[in-house]
């Protein structure tokens, strides 16, 4: 509940100062202002989808989405992220006809602006920081990086008030932008890889499995499959042979997974006679991580 209503207090504060901004950028005649409004505008509609996404996100498993909506919230990273990226482009683009173009621009204005908008967004950025998802992070990498942004103009404004040297605004505009850019492909791969099923960085498959085949009893792992539905809450598919009691087994395996963050597993217990055929095994438990070996 708490991630929605900040993402909402969010989505309300960047949308009613976007059009301010916009309005400001316009009659000072700053590009930093007028494009840093269009990404503030692009930003609180992200906003307003990563609302709507972290919504549906909360609801429960049932038949269509028998994993739960989890992912939902990813999406919401996914668009939100996009979106940034494309506003930085067009920051960028702009910013530069600037630079071989430059006009007037009313430093005070801008300098008002500029302290209204570090407020704004300190208050935006503040009300997102708590946060476990991934599109709450995203949310709050926006308002964070907007904060950052309107310092740079704040700064910005007075070098060029006291100088006058205007082509300092578009510059401005490129550097908050290329920051964005840099961000913002950060956290799409981190996106992505949840939607291709990559392992979670933080476990170590070769390490699990060495854990695993401590425990007594467990003769082998093999066909484990380990995948996080929003980059939190981790999932496993696994098989193990035993010779011994499968449920107390079972529960050793749950235990030492929970440590590793996988709250969600599926185990499936075999007997030493039915060991699966070392052929028909897509990852052979003998060399279940021999490809990651040159990752470390």
């Amino acid at each position: 509940m708490k991630t929605e209503k900040n993402i909402l207090v969010a989505f309300i504060l960047n949308l009613f100062f976007s059009v301010i901004e916009f309005i400001g950028g316009a009659i000072t005649g700053s590009v930093a202002i007028v494009s840093d409004s269009i990404h503030d505008f692009g930003d609180a509609m992200s906003v307003g989808v990563s609302y709507f996404l972290e919504k549906k996100s909360k609801k429960k498993p049932d038949n269509h989405y028998t994993y739960g909506y989890l992912r939902y919230s990813v999406l919401g990273g996914v668009i939100t992220t996009i979106i940034l990226i494309t506003g930085s482009f067009l920051v960028i683009y702009n910013s530069i006809l600037r630079i071989v173009d430059p006009t007037d621009i009313n430093y005070d204005g801008m300098l008002i602006l500029a302290i209204f908008g570090v407020i704004i967004n300190f208050l935006a950025a503040y009300f997102t920081r708590e946060g476990d998802s991934i599109n709450q992070r995203a949310v709050n990498l926006h308002m964070l990086e907007d904060v950052l942004g309107w310092i740079i103009v704040l700064i910005g404004a007075v070098v060029m008030k006291f100088t006058d040297i205007s082509i300092i605004d578009p510059i401005m505009s490129i550097g908050v932008a290329l920051f964005i850019l840099i961000s913002s492909f950060k956290n799409l791969k981190e996106v992505l890889n949840i939607f291709l099923g990559k392992t979670p960085e933080e476990i170590n498959m070769d390490h699990l499995h060495e854990h695993l085949m401590e425990i007594d009893g467990v003769l082998d792992v093999h066909h484990m499959h380990i995948w996080s539905m929003d980059g939190v809450n981790h999932y496993a598919t696994l098989h193990v042979v035993t010779d011994n009691d499968g449920k107390v087994i079972k529960s050793l395996i749950r235990e030492e997974l929970m440590e590793h963050g996988i709250g969600h597993v599926t185990i499936e217990v075999e007997n030493p006679e039915e060991m699966c055929e070392e052929n028909e095994c897509s990852i052979k438990s003998s060399n279940v991580g021999h490809h990651h070996h040159h990752h470390h």
